[in-house]
């Protein structure tokens, strides 16, 4: 192969470093502010869309994982079985003579493995949101890592009889998990349950992102812009080299030039797909906005047509539960003047017509779902005025105003409330 083939070569590896480093460097930005430009959402108030949560991992039946025996929603683990192997090697020593010598290889071999994963609830002060953890980033604690040998009962008791050849009678024992009430982050989008009327958070690949995580929405956004800079780093390398090879192809004498020509390229190649990336990162948080409006209509027009006929039910419970009394009442005031026989069938009657009376239940019922109709409404409307802040505040930062102004994006205005729909629900018996 000849010298220009092997710099053609090395140019082109150059190049696809430089752009693919660009792109990634490009992406994690975009996820970076996608993480910091969507509010921190209360379960209640979890509603379709690209949505953020943080509470505690719970289940109804929790798995035990097998190596820890912790009550866990998801566990992983496993077996590996340390050896140390002797192997005859042919080589050529300096005098050219062909001679074979014993090496010895040490590794480790997964022995045995196994775990449990399915789906749980994240839980804060309002209540319960489903998460489906399939096709998630997830992220597990350490929850088991012991290295035993053959005189630990935990070698056998937990481990396969067999050994693995060479075996040193070396084990390691390590299990990952999430143990039930470990404080998660998810991020991911919310959509309906199809066998309850609840939000889900589950895999979806119109999804921008789906994370589980332990850690803290802030060390997560850190990460993504330490990636951001690193490999903005590594992407105007890569183009330095790229222009120093194709200078040195053509004049040697200049090859230093083309560092500098190739980190030029390079920084309007990233100022580019950074206004790219701002625009795209402003117009989805105007659209999130906008959905967010919705939101709020589609909590008000739901008590407006929940809240009547449920208060009109009760009140014709309390009319009947009324009149049960007043009958009872009478019959009792008959029985005292009478003999208690001969009003017994009558009594029998009304038991067999009204078995039961529930009026206090059915109370509680209508001042729960009242509650709870009034906490929605403020969930979304406290959820639309946050983003809408996060889309204002970006539309006057420096540098994301430039941007914004070249496509003559506006503020948007906070919530007011107004019209029928929007009225507070007037309650009488």
């Amino acid at each position: 192969m000849s010298v220009s083939q092997d710099a053609s070569g090395a140019g082109l590896v150059a190049l696809l470093v430089s752009g693919g480093s660009l792109l990634l460097a490009l992406n994690a930005g975009r996820k970076r502010r996608l993480l910091d430009d969507t509010p921190v959402s209360k379960a209640l108030g979890v509603f379709v869309g690209e949505v953020e949560i943080e509470g505690v991992c719970v289940r109804r039946d929790p798995f035990t994982s097998y190596l820890a025996e912790k009550p866990c929603v998801l566990y992983r683990w496993s077996v590996d079985e340390h050896w140390r192997r002797a192997r005859q090697e042919t080589y050529t020593d300096d005098k050219g003579r062909t001679r074979t010598r014993t090496v010895i290889d040490t590794g480790s071999d997964t022995v045995a493995s196994g775990g449990e994963t399915a789906g749980f609830y994240i839980q804060d002060d309002t209540g319960y949101v489903w998460v489906n953890p399939e096709g998630a980033d997830l992220d597990t604690l350490t929850m088991f890592d012991r290295d035993v040998d053959r005189d630990d009962p935990l070698y056998y008791e937990k481990g396969p009889d067999d050994a693995v050849e060479g075996s040193t009678g070396e084990r390691s024992f390590t299990e990952y998990g999430l143990v039930i009430g470990t404080p998660l982050f998810v991020r991911g989008r919310a959509s309906e349950r199809p066998d309850i009327v609840a939000a889900q958070i589950k895999h979806e690949d119109k999804a921008e992102m789906f994370i589980i995580t332990p850690r803290k929405a802030e060390d997560i956004s850190e990460g993504k812009a330490t990636a951001f800079i690193l490999w903005h780093i590594v992407g105007a390398a890569g183009a330095a080299g790229f222009g120093a090879v194709l200078m040195a192809g053509a004049r040697p004498d200049v090859a230093p030039i083309g560092l500098f020509i190739g980190l030029g390229l390079y920084l309007i190649a990233a100022s580019a797909g950074w206004v790219w990336m701002v625009f795209n990162s402003i117009t989805g948080l105007r659209n999130r906005v906008r959905q967010a409006s919705s939101l709020i209509d589609i909590q008000l027009k739901r008590r407006a047509e929940l809240i009547p006929p449920l208060v009109a039910c009760v009140q014709g419970f309390r009319t009947h539960e009324v009149s049960v009394q007043t009958l009872v009442a009478a019959l009792r005031a008959q029985a005292a003047g009478a003999r208690p026989s001969a009003v017994g069938p009558m009594l029998v009657a009304v038991a067999e017509q009204y078995p039961e009376l529930k009026g206090q239940q059915v109370f509680a019922e209508l001042s729960k779902n009242l509650v709870e109709t009034e906490d929605r409404i403020a969930l979304a409307r406290a959820y639309h005025a946050n983003i809408a802040t996060f889309y204002n505040t970006r539309l006057e930062r420096v540098p994301d105003r430039y941007v914004a102004d070249i496509v003559k994006m506006t503020p948007a205005p906070l919530f007011q409330a107004e019209g029928f729909e929007r009225q507070a629900q007037k309650i009488a018996f």
